[in-house]
């Protein structure tokens, strides 16, 4: 039987949210800069002659039908493919944490699924399937660190000039979690950001702007507020990524990361400069 093992879906920090406006449809308008963690869920995957798309959790529970069978589901209505897949994963990344963390597990099923299927999708074609699943799919195809606009769909991938330093990071999970609807849908969310330019990113990368969403997030849930003060009192900035309860900060130093209370995770992170799967899909048209 043909197989895949190990295959990572690695998680996301974003450095910045602002929230610029909403269109009528009610979906709002971002700029975000993306970037990838070494925080992985690990994905095996197995092919079936019978088609049918079956799923293991070798952690975690997830549900029944989760972001990585929708994903293998709408590969195959997308290609008429026959083929069917056993899925089993190993799930690290936390839920309702901001990470995407089921927007990457789908990501890494589509990239995966179009190699053992050998259906040899070009990257694009991929990132079309995956914004039907999620908003964050088509960055985690993308391949590199971006610069995100719009609703999440207009990607600019941050290569050469615009590259990431390299970074070491730490990342806390409070117990509770955020829904993104319960943020999204609060009347005190700001909602008028002015733009800002990927040069202005450029300049400052780690310590620029803020996330829109935090100040919501923490009148909802005062756990995002204890995690942060817990990254301030031992010197680190802490600010909130995406629309979940983990907050991050940047370590350019030793940092004793013992005593965090019960039921919390900590984890000390490096950024990945490049997706782990970047050379899976071409990117021609």
């Amino acid at each position: 039987m043909q197989a895949l093992y190990d295959v990572p879906a690695p998680a996301k920090l974003n450095l910045f949210l602002h929230i610029t406006g909403r269109r009528a449809d009610g979906y709002h308008l971002l700029q975000s800069v993306f970037m990838l963690v070494d925080w992985c869920d690990t994905l095996h995957f197995e092919r079936r002659a019978d088609g049918l798309i079956s799923r293991e959790d070798l952690s975690m529970a997830l549900p029944e039908v989760d972001l990585s069978v929708r994903a293998a589901r709408a590969l195959q209505a997308a290609t008429g493919c026959s083929e069917g897949a056993h899925i089993s994963i190993l799930k690290r990344v936390p839920a309702q944490a901001g990470m995407g963390g089921g927007s990457s597990d789908a990501a890494t099923t589509l990239l995966a699924l179009n190699r053992l299927w050998g259906l040899n999708l070009p990257r694009h074609a991929l990132a079309k399937i995956g914004l039907q699943l999620g908003a964050d799919v088509p960055f985690f195809l993308c391949g590199h660190n971006a610069w995100v606009e719009g609703i999440g769909e207009t990607i600019t991938p941050l290569e050469k000039a615009h590259q990431l330093p390299q970074a070491s990071f730490v990342i806390v999970k409070p117990a509770a979690g955020l829904e993104t609807k319960e943020i999204f849908s609060s009347p005190s969310l700001k909602r008028d950001s002015d733009s800002a330019t990927i040069l202005g990113f450029a300049a400052a990368h780690f310590d620029f702007g803020r996330n829109d969403l935090q100040p919501v997030a923490q009148a909802l849930c005062p756990d995002v507020s204890q995690a942060i003060e817990w990254l301030n009192d031992r010197g680190l900035k802490g600010r909130m990524t995406g629309s979940g309860s983990a907050v991050f900060a940047q370590m350019s130093h030793a940092v004793d990361l013992s005593g965090a209370p019960e039921g919390w995770q900590v984890k000390a992170c490096e950024n990945l400069m490049i997706h782990p799967l970047a050379g899976w899909a071409s990117r021609e048209i």
